[in-house]
């Protein structure tokens, strides 16, 4: 499952057919690796391009979905526009059939020259990168991963420098080799005929597509017959030179197993989706994954904040519990004291104990008591009944700080599950502010400089049932106490997950509210909850008017009573 240079091959065709002789009218990076280009193409339709150096997702295609972009653009995206704005595609080619693609440039430059400028795009992993270079002295302008001789010894990338490729592969260009060259590679490494062969002797070709190969040809072939196994596999990549794509997805499970540009027989049992346009079924493939992880990424120094502290909470509760188990003997101290006192005209000093009679129980049997040698009476019963009151003073403030260490746990598990579930920045930068507020991140009033502007909060997910009744989920605390406290009415119906974090549901009441609706919400309330990935969870659900926010509770904390609880399957709606 990779994006080979089969299938970059692919991508360019689309691209030529839309792109070629296009002018570009607009350009962004809305991240750290990853830029757009808005082309105006030459049937007078408007593409965007989205070319990514993503470590783990590289490519490029034509996009539909947009991103926000930074307020202050990027230095790389500068130097895009500064160069590419009103520039026409002229060429667009890839190297071999190697992952690296070259989009060609023609713009007037400051001196009012008509000049070059080469998009050189590698897709190779953790080695993707997007360089802009000037043709006629092959420099470079700059590049979205600046590569120094400490990173790489082969190659530097930075502005100023000539622009070097990335070492030549030693495999054959499938589109182009001979049968002696083919006869040669198979010998020198002493190669059989297996589902590996085509990765390893042609560019280009990943593990996918050369199962692809064994699978339909290995029936018929056998290393030994070198002449028949080149015959077929020149026609297989005639086959896909001419442009004889078939775009495909294939799914086991309800999750997308591989895709290829041309149909893959050994996956046959899989359920196949096709697609008209590669760029389609990358977007479909990649976009998710590619947002996730970078939501993940997003949200990982403030996932550490908050695991950090829960550490520091779940230690305090095991100290906590500690001390309750060692004031369970307070009343051993308080008797102490008073069998003592009973008998204090027995106590001479420097006495090690004591025997005395149990005068609270039925047999009035004997005790004996240690005594401090260095005390007297007076002292030694004065120590038992001090130690007496500091373990019951200890027990008052353990259940107290019990309470309120549980309290905090709820609270910094529901931000985890916040964290998790988010599906915006706006919605982590929103969390980030919550936990500035609860002073969990410290706030350095210097750093606020030119930064006046308040940040566009963004809103609850607004959804309909299948009954057409609004829906709202809280997908951070600050948004579940908003819903719950300023926007629902009374009567409104609000959800949550039974003891476990997730976010506050709204059911707007306007006067009945069918079973559907019901269970629909709680699905909902269960799938933005920890209990996201469980067969069945518990939710429960009361009127607004019961649910209340103690004193000094932190945000999306609340108390409820006269509930009524449903278990149901975690599951968005349809319309999200």
């Amino acid at each position: 499952m990779a994006l080979d240079g089969i299938y970059i091959y692919s991508i360019l065709c689309e691209l030529r057919e839309k792109l070629l002789h296009g002018k570009v009218s607009k350009i962004n990076q809305p991240e750290k690796d990853e830029v757009s280009l808005l082309i105006r193409g030459s049937d007078n339709n408007s593409y965007k391009l989205l070319i990514s150096a993503s470590s783990s997702y590289p490519k490029i295609h034509i996009t539909e979905n947009g991103k926000t972009n930074p307020l202050t653009a990027p230095m790389f995206c500068m130097v895009l526009r500064k160069y590419l704005i009103n520039a026409r595609i002229i060429d667009i080619k890839q190297v071999s059939t190697d992952r690296i693609v070259i989009l060609d440039f023609e713009n007037t430059d400051e001196f009012g020259f008509n000049s070059v400028y080469s998009l050189i795009v590698e897709i190779m992993g953790r080695h993707s990168n997007i360089t802009l270079i000037r043709q006629k002295d092959n420099s470079v302008m700059d590049c979205i991963k600046h590569i120094t001789p400490a990173i790489n010894r082969y190659r530097s990338l930075y502005p100023g420098l000539n622009y070097i490729y990335p070492p030549k592969s030693e495999k054959l260009d499938p589109f182009d080799f001979s049968i002696e060259s083919f006869k040669n590679i198979i010998k020198e490494n002493n190669l059989d005929f297996d589902s590996k062969l085509g990765s390893k002797i042609f560019t280009g070709v990943s593990k996918t597509i050369s199962k692809e190969i064994y699978f339909r040809f290995s029936g018929d072939i056998t290393i030994n017959d070198l002449d028949n196994v080149y015959s077929n596999i020149v026609k297989f990549f005639s086959s896909i030179s001419n442009g004889n794509f078939s775009f495909n997805s294939y799914s086991e499970n309800g999750m997308i197993k591989d895709f290829a540009c041309i149909p893959l027989n050994f996956l046959n049992e899989c359920e196949k989706t096709e697609y008209k346009d590669p760029s389609k079924l990358l977007e479909n493939f990649y976009f998710e994954r590619d947002k996730f992880q970078r939501l993940s990424n997003y949200g990982a120094d403030l996932s550490k904040i908050v695991h950090t502290n829960l550490d520091r909470c779940l230690k305090k509760n095991q100290i906590l519990n500690d001390n309750l188990v060692e004031c369970k003997t307070k009343d051993i101290y308080k008797l102490s004291g008073e069998f003592l006192t009973a008998n204090m005209y027995d106590l001479k000093k420097g006495q090690k104990e004591i025997t005395v009679q149990n005068y609270y129980s039925e047999t009035l049997e004997d005790i004996t008591i240690q005594l401090n040698t260095n005390k007297t009476p007076s002292q030694n019963i004065q120590s038992y009944y001090k130690k007496y009151t500091k373990l019951k003073k200890t027990e008052e403030m353990s259940l107290l700080q019990l309470r309120s260490n549980s309290e905090e746990i709820d609270y910094l598990q529901s931000v985890l599950t916040n964290i998790k579930n988010s599906e915006a920045y706006t919605e982590i930068e929103e969390i980030k502010k919550e936990l500035i507020e609860t002073g969990y991140i410290k706030f350095n009033k210097k750093n606020k400089k030119g930064k006046n502007k308040t940040p566009k909060l963004s809103k609850p997910l607004h959804l309909v049932s299948s009954d057409g009744i609004d829906i709202y989920v809280g997908k951070n605390n600050f948004q579940n106490d908003y819903l719950t406290l300023k926007f629902a009415d009374k009567r409104d119906i609000w959800m949550h997950t039974k003891n476990i974090p997730g976010s506050h549901v709204i059911v707007k009441n306007n006067g009945h509210i069918p079973d559907k609706t019901l269970e629909e919400a709680a699905g909902l309330a269960a799938y933005y909850s920890k209990a996201k990935e469980s067969v069945l969870a518990p939710v429960d659900y009361t009127e607004v008017k019961n649910v209340k926010k103690p004193s000094g509770a932190k945000p999306g904390m609340v108390i409820y009573l006269t509930n009524k609880t449903i278990n149901i399957i975690p599951k968005k709606l349809d319309n999200i």
